[in-house]
């Protein structure tokens, strides 16, 4: 099941280089396009065009792309119920063969794909080529989950003579699948993938400020044998979709990874304007902790949190964000800890040298400002960063350093509110009860962390931890590198609405409803 390139192998592996290159040339070399929606297979709506721009510098134009209004939506969520029956229609097999085929194609294309990811996010090419590969994995998972349940087609027994049972799991219908910036094709495959294989069509609404990968997979769908209009693109405002989404009747259900803010809109919203209950599966933020015991390898403790902390300049909802360390081992963890992020190479993306690029936009570096700001007020100290690095490229793109602070009470509200920039918060403890209490007390529940050689503490741990995703002494990355069939990806409390992760045996029942079937003979 897994693609031949992982996250883990990445590093050790010096035979990506040329190929990412060679990707990168070409990709660079064919930007500034024109895409247009395609909607009810109608190009050019007149919704008017933007332009995006490339966070590596805002110099390289990435291409034109519609601003959809609301009747763009509404005409896409309308052509996709109408095509979505088809689709379901079509043997379960088959609808499987078709992801599988996406999934190889996806393969075949991995580096121009990786390519396009560093180009619009920012994302150097360690990580993007790891982003393809998960979502390459993520569709063979999800192939295999279906194959191996039969299709959701399950035999039951009746008490009664004559009658033949069975339970079967439908579709919905039309899923709205809102995917952000800083997982543009595997989240946007992730969901998309789950709706489709299950029956349902998709209308997809991807960041404004990374849309080319959403069109690359709506490509490779198309080249794997996806019938026409089960899978449409709206580009443009989120606000005007995210409105649609919630009052059109066509729209079956809802598939978000975003901010709070805005899941918990969409999820109000679905259930204050829907006529009837309909699924809202939202992915919504952290502010995720990592604890490091005084039974930990301190060495390996400060290599898995510079990397979840600051990898893709702390822009991923599992990006670690507050440390809680024991008293007795603070001041060596905190010199081991500070060496190790003055070693991280900010710069161009594109460089193999550069393990951060800039932040997305001008709104990300500004929360950045204001959290050095605020910490410096409350009589917290900035440890390292805090500044914009000016020169050159820099000058081009929101480049900032990663921010190590300490000082700052456990009830101040950058413990408690999600930033998503590089910046950690670190603070020491007593005891691992006290530890864990802290970690618990954010209304958060995504991913959480540990470093312990104890084993009664790392019991301890998994017992009392309120967080979907965790993990114990991982070097590679303290609360980050989830991967499709190993670490299912899904968030407690205000972190999400299923309880169910992507990449997990139960994430597709997300997608689908119960029908119990009852045949008599004769």
């Amino acid at each position: 099941m897994k693609s031949r390139i992982t996250y883990a192998s990445l590093f050790s592996d010096d035979t990506i280089h040329s190929p990412y290159e060679s990707a990168l040339d070409e990709a660079e070399a064919g930007l500034g396009q024109h895409h247009p929606m395609v909607i009810d297979e109608h190009e050019n709506r007149d919704a008017g065009w933007y332009e995006v721009r490339s966070p590596i510098d805002k110099e390289i134009s990435l291409g034109y792309f519609e601003n959809g209004t609301s009747r763009d939506a509404r005409d896409a969520f309308r052509a996709a119920s109408v095509h979505q029956p088809s689709w379901e229609a079509q043997e379960w097999r088959e609808r499987v063969r078709i992801i599988r085929k996406t999934a190889d194609l996806m393969e075949e294309d991995l580096f121009h794909l990786a390519a396009i990811i560093t180009l619009e996010s920012g994302k150097n090419r360690f990580e993007a080529i790891a982003e393809v590969s998960e979502s390459i994995d993520l569709l063979r998972y999800y192939a295999e989950t279906y194959e191996q349940n039969s299709g959701y087609e399950i035999p039951m027994k009746s008490p009664l003579t004559g009658e033949e049972c069975q339970s079967i799991l439908r579709p919905y219908g039309v899923f709205a699948v809102i995917s952000p910036f800083n997982f543009p094709l595997a989240l946007a495959t992730g969901m998309s993938g789950g709706a489709l294989i299950c029956g349902n069509s998709v209308v997809a609404k991807p960041s404004r400020m990374t849309p080319l990968s959403l069109f690359a997979l709506s490509r490779l769908l198309t080249r794997a044998g996806l019938p026409e209009d089960v899978f449409i693109i709206v580009t443009g405002p989120g606000e005007e979709f995210g409105l649609s989404t919630i009052t059109d009747p066509n729209v079956s259900g809802i598939a978000f990874t975003g901010s709070r803010k805005a899941g918990m809109e969409l999820y109000r919203g679905m259930a204050e304007k829907s006529p009837f209950p309909k699924p809202v599966i939202t992915e919504m933020g952290s502010k995720n902790p990592c604890i490091v015991t005084s039974h930990a390898d301190i060495e390996r403790a400060a290599e898995g949190i510079a990397r979840a902390a600051f990898g893709f300049s702390g822009q991923k909802c599992s990006a670690t964000s507050r440390v809680y360390v024991d008293k007795k081992i603070a001041a060596l963890f905190f010199d081991t800890l500070k060496a190790r992020i003055s070693n991280i190479v900010v710069g161009d993306p594109r460089e193999r040298a550069s393990f951060t690029g800039p932040v997305i936009d001008n709104k990300a570096y500004g929360v950045y400002q204001r959290a050095v700001t605020d910490c410096r007020a409350a009589g917290g100290s900035i440890e390292s960063g805090g500044s914009r690095l000016e020169g050159g490229l820099f000058d081009r793109g929101y480049y900032v350093p990663p921010v190590l602070a300490t000082g700052l009470p456990s009830t101040h509200p950058l413990f408690r509110d999600e930033l998503f920039v590089p910046f950690l918060l670190v603070k020491t403890v007593e005891s691992l009860d006290e530890a864990i209490w802290l970690a618990n007390s954010s209304e958060y529940g995504l991913c959480a962390g540990i470093f312990s050689a104890d084993p009664e503490e790392l019991d301890l741990f998994f017992r009392h931890i309120r967080s979907g995703v965790c993990y114990a002494n991982r070097s590679g990355g303290a609360t980050t590198g989830a991967w499709p069939g190993a670490q299912p990806f899904g968030g407690w409390n205000a972190s999400g609405s299923t309880g169910k992760g992507s990449g997990g045996t139960y994430y597709l029942f997300s997608f689908l409803r119960e029908q119990s079937q009852t045949r008599v003979q004769g």
